[in-house]
């Protein structure tokens, strides 16, 4: 299991064309994300509580700016040094889409 992020400049097609709004991708922590994102409560009042490790999450900018605030709190709970690699690649992609108006960032989960 692992979830991969993509920021795009606008809302994400699936069908192929995805990559036509594509500003960033990060591939190379999906495990180590997913095992962090898992120990949140999914009926909690977060945001990034809502992150489905299985399916496809997208975040709007001012959603992106609301989980970033929940980055901080969830980084003491980091068992390893990937987990806080993620946690840090995860931070700037909401900061960057919490400034990037009507971007968005997309949480693959497989």
């Amino acid at each position: 299991m692992g979830i991969e992020l993509e920021l795009h400049s606008g809302r994400p097609v699936r069908k192929g064309r995805s990559r036509d709004t594509l500003l960033r991708g990060s591939y190379e922590h999906g495990e180590a994300l997913a095992r962090v994102l898992s120990a949140l409560d999914r009926h909690g009042s977060g945001k990034l509580g809502w992150v489905d490790p299985y399916g496809d999450t997208l975040f709007n900018e001012q959603e992106a700016q609301v989980a970033r605030q929940e980055v901080a709190a969830l980084a003491q709970r980091c068992t390893d040094d990937r987990q806080t690699a993620a946690l840090l690649d995860l931070a700037e992609l909401l900061d960057e889409c919490a400034a990037t108006p009507g971007s968005y960032l997309w949480f693959t989960g497989d």
